[in-house]
């Protein structure tokens, strides 16, 4: 700001180009060391959607103990995947005296008039790996590649099927190979980011007919699963089988580790024993999902190593709270209908069988006791 002031812009300039940035309530300041003092030991919220999910639980806890180790006060709520309840959290948070609010939204659409209250506040928002739609309140968003992660999860599925190798090369294998596809919940704006990786990838594979989909369903709104229900993906997959007319299948998309156990059960009942599940893709690297892929059901699940999330949501209230602006690496991708969501993107990883021990067991993520 300094400089900018040195090169003449006007206050008023001033004050428009920091908005237009989408970061500036809470940092940015010239009273740095003032803010840094006054939001000593601050209060701050944090709203997960669920505790159904143990990814959630994870995440929750480990931002919490991030930001106490920092100092800070922490607000952890749950909601059960309660829109409402997610709502009053947030307006308790806001009531209670928090000065950030960290929050994974149940429906990214349904927040607008409780963040206006924390605009009104000079409340900082960072929306948690779910975008934060139609409001102009969501200051900085930490997530992971959420494209890369269905371009990960497509390209699990070929290598799986020996359609691609280990390093991404076509095999020449021709099939023809059935397949079902399954998307997350449509009130998540992550899950069409999934859908759209996965579906460009998989795309010429179904167009040249090395992949057919027996249903014939390929479009997001008939594959998706609301609120991300394992149980609505099992029921889904039992009608699948019907309404392909019993043709055996060589792998399924799956975006998420709930739903692939859901859909194993759909198929154990299916009729299909161990030897002849499909190739199931995942993502969350969910301890059940794991040892699922340890014993040859699952075929793969994309690591997200909440850690790192976590850890970058925690920077972010940091420099907030001291009056600087936290850092990004994406100011382009993630538009929420009202404005470009200043962004830091982390990167994801493929797991399967061959390598589960290497990336979570040797990282740390878990102990191999966990997966036994």
């Amino acid at each position: 700001m300094k400089n900018r002031i040195l090169l003449g812009v006007t206050a008023s300039t001033l004050a428009l180009g920091l908005a237009a940035c989408g970061g500036s309530r809470g940092g940015g300041g010239e009273g740095g060391g003032e803010d840094a003092a006054a939001n000593e030991g601050a209060r701050i919220g944090v709203a997960m959607p669920t505790q159904q999910s143990e990814r959630w639980i994870a995440d929750g806890e480990n931002v919490k103990a991030k930001l106490e180790e920092l100092g800070y006060e922490v607000d952890l709520q749950y909601a059960n995947d309660d829109i409402p309840t997610q709502v009053s959290q947030i307006e308790n948070m806001i009531n209670g005296g928090a000065k950030a609010l960290v929050i994974a939204s149940i429906d990214g659409t349904t927040l607008t008039s409780v963040l206006d209250t924390a605009e009104s506040q000079d409340i900082p928002v960072i929306a948690y790996d779910r975008l934060i739609n139609e409001s102009e309140t969501v200051d900085y968003y930490t997530t992971f590649d959420n494209h890369q992660v269905g371009v990960q999860q497509a390209t699990s599925l070929l290598t799986g099927l020996g359609v691609l190798d280990e390093n991404g090369e076509e095999t020449g294998e021709k099939g023809p190979f059935n397949v079902e596809l399954f998307a997350g919940s449509p009130d998540d704006n992550n899950a069409t980011f999934f859908w759209n990786g996965a579906m460009e990838t998989l795309q010429p594979y179904l167009d040249s007919g090395v992949l057919e989909v027996p249903s014939g369903q390929t479009e997001f709104e008939q594959a998706a699963i609301l609120r991300w229900l394992p149980d609505t993906a099992q029921d889904r997959m039992e009608d699948l089988l019907t309404v392909g007319g019993g043709a055996k299948l060589d792998g399924v998309l799956s975006p998420y580790d709930g739903l692939s156990i859901g859909i194993i059960s759909a198929l154990r009942s299916g009729g299909y024993s161990a030897d002849e599940l499909p190739v199931i893709t995942g993502q969350d690297a969910e301890v059940g999902s794991v040892k699922s892929i340890v014993a040859d059901e699952q075929y793969s699940t994309i690591f997200k190593d909440v850690r790192e999330l976590g850890e970058r949501a925690v920077t972010m209230v940091d420099s907030l709270m001291k009056g600087e602006e936290p850092e990004v690496n994406d100011e382009k991708t993630y538009d929420n209908g009202v404005k470009v969501v200043p962004a830091y993107l982390l990167e994801s990883q493929i797991v399967t069988k061959d390598n589960y021990q290497e990336v979570l067991v040797d990282s740390g993520y878990y102990e191999e006791s966990d997966l036994k």
